[in-house]
């Protein structure tokens, strides 16, 4: 194993360790899912909450979830391009 690869797969783990700990974060929402999209439940668009929604700390959870899942997928790929140099 070479040097890079060993320090890609610690970022690895890391990104790991702060994806669970953003989603454990995150509150769970019993009205969210499939069945609230297809009814529309919660639908109105023009609620302070919806509009603000980005800037509330859920919703920056919810960004930052996606940025290190974004990190991670990045990460296994070059892992993967490293192991096969």
């Amino acid at each position: 194993m070479s040097i890079p690869f060993i320090i890609v797969s610690v970022l690895i783990v890391a990104s790991n360790i702060a994806i669970i700990a953003l989603i454990l974060a995150q509150k769970k929402n019993a009205s969210a899912g499939f069945g609230a999209a297809i009814s529309g439940m919660g639908a109105s668009g023009d609620s302070y909450w919806s509009s603000n929604k980005g800037r509330s700390m859920e919703g920056q959870l919810v960004k930052y979830t996606k940025i290190f899942a974004a990190v991670f997928f990045i990460l296994v790929l070059i892992s993967n391009i490293i192991n096969v140099m």
